[in-house]
């Protein structure tokens, strides 16, 4: 009986991160068009917030599944978060975190192109190794400790590289790599403390996964609306807070939620930094994909600082034989 609750835990967990692979690959490439073809630019405070909405309508739906009915919905809910306030603010850090990162996102996909912003945004598997280690008190092996070298390196020969595309001059307004960088850096150092500091709410015991998301999805709403109308207010009373809206971008923000909860879901049956290696394969078809849908040029120096990336997620996973017998898998 354990063996196959182990085995179906690991059937979720790789599963999972696969998904989460491809909904990230996807979602770079679809912020990427969103922020670059004609017409009329939808606010992105307006969709982060959407996406939180979104998130956590669905979470409220699977927690009402697995409760089995609206009045064990109720009791479960007023249970884990009016009841337990103490619970619930704690929940406030990773809430705030999130809805800065997911605009700071927005702000790199408009100025750097979608392949050197997948690997830029790598570096937040460097910030949450650090932050697990100061957090979690995880310890990493020096091949993983130099995997991370690696990955710093390689993004380092993207940023060089002035990878040019076509796609950039359809963008109304100037691009500043040096923002887009900027604003990823940033986001990757949000992602990292917020990730970490999720897990270890998940992985203590208490409340669900789905809980948790509608814990993390009740601070974000109201922050959310917050955020775009102190810094969106004239363009929103101008122009109306859905201006620019249409199907695709619709379908932006709904991925945007999936991808919430597939973090959840990997964050609890795996860890943050394998989270973060297995979304780096998004790398490879986010750069093949650029090449077809935006004109990319893929140099030899993009090429090298991407191959950099990958290789240090091989080394990162490696695990000698003499250390599996001793080693704790997260």
């Amino acid at each position: 009986m354990a063996g196959g609750a182990t085995s179906q835990k690991n059937a979720l967990k790789y599963v999972s991160l696969v998904t989460l692979t491809l909904q990230n690959a996807v979602l770079g490439l679809s912020m990427r068009y969103a922020r670059t073809r004609p017409g009329d630019m939808f606010l992105s405070s307006t969709a982060v917030l959407l996406s939180e909405v979104v998130k956590l309508g669905t979470c409220l739906v699977l927690v009402y599944l697995e409760e089995g009915g609206p009045r064990q919905t109720l009791a479960a809910l007023h249970s884990s978060i009016v009841r337990q306030p103490l619970d619930t603010l704690k929940v406030c850090v990773p809430s705030m975190v999130y809805l800065l990162q997911n605009n700071l996102l927005y702000v790199s996909a408009s100025h750097l192109d979608a392949a050197t912003y997948q690997v830029t945004y790598q570096l937040k598997i460097l910030t949450t190794a650090v932050f697990a280690v100061l957090i979690l008190r995880r310890t990493l092996r020096a091949a993983q400790w130099l995997s991370l070298v690696v990955l710093v390196a390689g993004v380092v020969l993207v940023q060089l590289s002035h990878a040019q595309e076509a796609g950039g001059a359809q963008r109304a307004g100037p691009q500043n790599r040096l923002l887009g960088f900027g604003a990823a850096l940033a986001a990757c150092v949000l992602s990292g403390f917020a990730g970490v500091y999720f897990e270890k709410l998940l992985k203590g015991g208490g409340a669900s996964v789905w809980m948790r998301n509608v814990q993390l999805s009740l601070l974000s709403v109201p922050l959310g609306l917050f955020t775009s109308l102190a810094y969106d207010w004239g363009a929103v009373r101008e122009r109306g807070f859905l201006a620019g809206y249409d199907a695709f971008v619709w379908y932006l923000v709904v991925l945007q939620a999936g991808g919430g909860l597939l973090v959840a879901v990997v964050v609890k049956y795996a860890d943050n930094i394998l989270k973060g290696f297995a979304t780096s394969l998004a790398i490879v078809v986010s750069c093949v994909a650029s090449v077809y849908l935006f004109d990319f040029e893929v140099t030899l120096q993009f090429a090298l600082g991407a191959a950099c990336v990958i290789c240090s997620i091989f080394l990162y996973n490696h695990v000698p034989k003499s250390a599996k017998a001793s080693e704790i898998t997260v």
